[in-house]
């Protein structure tokens, strides 16, 4: 099954909005090897399936935001339809209206990757919370030490850089 998708590739399309992890439509497409107009039309066929926490469509500012970070999805930049983002249910769902062989040993990695996010979510929240008992415990010379390890652990910022023309600076 690891040689029909990478889990690196699945992983690498899963993003936070809204406060959840999702994956777009045409993501999905690709990985169920389908167009993107026919899983959306599966999924209309079958809505009562997908309620707002399965599936969303995303606003205008939430399209430009993806685009802006996800650089496979330029491609959605000037699309005059907004498209739909899946949760986690989301996508154990589209299993029962996509089927396919294909569609099931998708579902079955996908699933997977989520799991491992969420472990290595939790993995860092465990040590983060160890970090601050120790920080506790001990003495406030440490404190230094102790912020220095939690910035490691913390994702980074990625600072944005503006878009256009700059003139060079003498």
């Amino acid at each position: 099954m690891s040689d029909l998708i990478p889990s690196e590739r699945i992983e690498r399309r899963i993003f936070f909005l809204r406060g959840k992890k999702v994956m777009v439509d045409r993501d999905l497409a690709e990985l169920y090897e389908v167009t993107t107009k026919g899983l959306n039309q599966q999924v209309k066929r079958n809505i009562k399936r997908f309620p707002e926490d399965f599936m969303f469509q995303l606003t205008e500012e939430e399209k430009q935001e993806v685009v802006t970070n996800c650089d496979h999805l330029n491609i959605i930049k000037f699309s005059y339809v907004n498209p739909y983002v899946f949760t986690e249910q989301g996508i154990a769902m589209l299993s029962s209206v996509l089927k396919s062989e294909r569609a099931i040993q998708v579902n079955i990695a996908i699933m997977r990757a989520f799991t491992r996010l969420r472990e290595l979510m939790a993995t860092h929240k465990e040590l983060r919370e160890k970090i601050e008992m120790m920080e506790r415990k001990y003495d406030h010379q440490f404190k230094v030490v102790f912020e220095a390890i939690k910035r490691l652990i913390e994702p980074p910022e990625r600072p944005k850089e503006p878009i256009g023309f700059r003139p060079i600076k003498d």
